[in-house]
């Protein structure tokens, strides 16, 4: 694979992973419409990881007081014993929504990726979503922050969350039109599925990188160690600009925008299935 492949797809794996717009899609559909080959189980590991750091990075401080609330450490030590308590509840319930998804998609994933890779399906998938976001938006009015997440809350979002392994989906998309249906702010419902992501996508980077290296090791994989860690750095600042922007964005504003695309991403794909549409390699 070209640099300038891999540069691409690592901005486009930054873009998406956090925007409800579905990554897994995008990273099959761009190489697909480009005529490029697929780069690969090995270069989607090593993109995640490097959303990951951007997800880690941005809310770093916010898991650290979670991490110690929730095992007993009353930090910051200026807190007062509610905000700590919060803390202690939210830690957990971030546990708790991530246990459905975990294992789910350590059993399905790869059935599922099998049969629903393909760009009419991943298409379906992607205006499915939108209806459900629509929905969402339709029904939504105001909603309570994060900090009043329930337990019903976040396993409700827990095993929505496993819904996203069907490509299109969106991970970040279908946690947070659960998020709104269960009545959490447009910026609460975001931050809640993007502390929910680093654990799912923690997990599955730690299963999927020894592989990765072994195969490197064994001399299967066709890309640079440079061109790996270019890609993994660009999708980590991408990744943490988009978390940036778009928790802004949700401050004043609606998650419209990404229903007309995604509905018209879904439609420019049928009819590309339907014409026929083999790009030239």
């Amino acid at each position: 694979m070209p640099l300038y492949q891999a540069v691409l797809l690592a901005i486009v794996q930054g873009v998406t992973e956090f925007l409800p717009v579905s990554s897994t899609a995008h990273l099959i559909l761009v190489p697909w419409l480009m005529g490029w080959q697929d780069p690969g189980k090995a270069f989607d590991v090593a993109l995640h990881a490097g959303t990951l750091i951007a997800v880690v990075a941005y809310f770093f401080r916010t898991w650290v007081e979670l991490a110690l609330a929730g095992f007993g450490v009353h930090y910051p030590a200026a807190a007062s014993t509610e905000v700590v308590a919060q803390h202690k509840r939210l830690f957990w319930y971030l546990v708790i929504a991530t246990i459905p998804g975990a294992v789910i998609g350590f059993v399905f994933q790869h059935l599922v990726e099998d049969r629903l890779s393909q760009p009419a399906s991943i298409a379906l998938a992607m205006m499915g979503l939108a209806l459900l976001l629509w929905f969402a938006e339709s029904r939504h009015r105001g909603g309570h922050e994060i900090e009043k997440v329930t337990f019903a809350d976040s396993l409700v979002i827990g095993f929505s969350q496993a819904i996203a392994l069907i490509p299109g989906v969106s991970r970040s998309g279908i946690t947070i039109s659960t998020g709104l249906l269960r009545g959490l702010s447009r910026e609460a419902a975001a931050r809640f599925s993007f502390l929910l992501a680093t654990p799912i996508i923690a997990g599955a980077a730690l299963y999927e990188i020894p592989k990765l290296i072994k195969l490197h090791r064994a001399g299967g994989m066709d890309l640079p160690i440079s061109t790996l860690l270019i890609a993994v750095a660009v999708s980590a600042v991408v990744g943490y600009a988009v978390i940036a922007f778009l928790m802004r964005y949700l401050q004043t504003r609606s998650y419209k925008i990404f229903i007309y695309y995604r509905l018209a991403f879904g439609i420019v794909i049928l009819l590309l299935v339907f014409l026929h549409f083999h790009p030239a390699r």
